[in-house]
């Protein structure tokens, strides 16, 4: 399998008459700029090619509520009365529905750039909370849905044991969520076990751990021991009146507190980190863990803003992710990490205050390299040995039309509508687009959710 693309991102930057071979596995093996009509002899032609985008955060099932929290009864709303409500669908969604509502939300990313998804799944649970006689039923669901679509899954079953710091159980509206990390790692080891038998390189697993509100320490230590290999994934600081919670509990902030119990290395990725202080920044820097950060969710739940700046002056590894999938691009992430920051300090180009370039380089060489990380696999673009994952561009889009080259991407990132890609190749092999065929079953399992 070989391309040649007119222009490809390498290395961090732009090249031209780019060949890209793939081996056998779906994996890089030959990545050379300036090819020459020789070298290049028998390959497809292809325009204007990005690596895949890892979305490093997601719970699938949240898509059937984008768009229809937007109201309130009362004059004050916040995140624990949305969470309150997503309670409600979480509650309702079974199997199939979460089968058609994933299916439907893999294939948006696809065509919006992402080629892998990291699942923080933790609705494991029947509505009545007792276990399905096969106790996976829920995360098959995910498993069919990425299969159905082409897209690349890391697999996170979420430990989720209490509702609160202090507390020694589930309240009944959480009752579908309940896991120990004994439920968690059979399941885990199940996936993993199917993974060798599903299309090589595709589907991944790890672990997460909901919350330290909602995980104990011993289950904590417990899933890191377990897993000395895998990805583990937790919400940590999104709400500052969780942070409130854990100093009046342990007389410590959430990430002080957990780098002090665990020894967090570069298999930890803490989501959110919103209220994270520099000193805790230096920790998770210090440590190799990286954050996972949702700018549009983060805004949509009035979650508060992350202290990018300092991120970038230490050189924290993170990515992305669309979390309750308000929004399905990795664009838009970018934009709104880098417009917050504009607000705050009424600048321009935060992002690069210290070092020149550009904005949307540098933002995205952050996340492509970050989610690569957060998802366990080989997906750090172009270059030899990582999965052969690409997008094709559509250079005759709105936001791309007549634009240099050159500032291609500055126009995608920065200049909206951003447009769905022309082509997505995963693993080497293009992934048809599949909304319309989709798209009765979502409708149908949206009607069923919510009559």
């Amino acid at each position: 399998m070989k391309w040649l693309a007119e222009h490809a991102w390498v290395d961090g930057a732009w090249a031209s008459q780019v060949l890209l071979e793939a081996d056998a596995s779906g994996h890089w093996q030959r990545v050379q700029a300036h090819a020459t009509p020789q070298e290049s002899q028998g390959a497809q032609p292809l325009g204007t090619v990005l690596p895949g985008m890892t979305n490093a955060h997601s719970h699938a099932f949240q898509r059937a509520m984008a768009g229809l929290a937007e109201r309130s009864e009362r004059a004050q709303d916040d995140f624990w009365s949305w969470r309150e409500r997503m309670y409600q669908v979480a509650l309702r969604i079974g199997p199939d529905a979460l089968e058609s509502v994933a299916a439907w939300l893999y294939a948006e990313m696809l065509r919006a750039g992402y080629t892998q998804v990291c699942e923080f799944h933790y609705v494991h649970r029947d509505p009545q909370g007792h276990a399905y006689a096969d106790p996976a039923e829920m995360a098959w669901a995910l498993v069919r849905a990425a299969q159905r679509t082409g897209m690349g899954l890391t697999l996170l079953p979420t430990v989720y044991m209490r509702q609160g710091f202090g507390q020694d159980s589930l309240n009944d509206t959480q009752r579908r969520f309940r896991a120990d990390p004994d439920f968690v790692l059979e399941v885990q080891a199940r996936l993993a076990q199917h993974a060798q038998n599903h299309r090589p390189g595709l589907l991944h697993s790890g672990v997460a751990l909901h919350s330290l509100r909602a995980v104990p320490l011993s289950a904590l230590r417990d899933v890191d021991q377990a897993l000395p290999q895998a990805p583990l994934h937790i919400h940590v600081a999104e709400q500052d009146k969780e942070v409130q919670d854990c100093l009046a509990h342990h007389g410590r902030r959430p990430i002080e507190w957990l780098a002090e119990q665990l020894p967090l290395n570069a298999r930890w990725h803490l989501v959110h980190a919103t209220h994270a202080t520099p000193q805790e920044l230096r920790l998770l820097q210090q440590s190799g863990a990286t954050v996972v950060l949702c700018p549009t969710t983060e805004a949509n739940l009035g979650d508060g803003r992350f202290d990018w700046v300092t991120a970038l002056s230490l050189g924290l590894k993170g990515s992305v992710g669309t979390d309750s999938h308000v929004n399905r691009n990795w664009t838009e992430e970018l934009r709104w990490l880098e417009y917050v920051q504009r607000l705050q300090w009424q600048q321009r180009n935060v992002s690069l205050l210290h070092q020149a370039g550009e904005t949307a380089g540098q933002l995205f060489n952050w996340a492509l390299d970050g989610g690569a990380a957060a998802s366990g696999l080989p997906l750090r673009g172009l270059a030899v040995g990582q999965r052969a994952d690409m997008v094709e561009l559509d250079l005759s889009s709105d936001a791309l039309l007549g634009v240099p080259a050159a500032h291609v991407l500055d126009a995608w990132v920065f200049s909206t509508p951003s447009s769905t890609v022309r082509r997505v190749f995963v693993g080497a092999q293009a992934v048809p687009d599949r909304r319309a065929e989709l798209a009765p079953g979502f409708v149908q399992a949206m009607a069923s959710l919510l009559s």
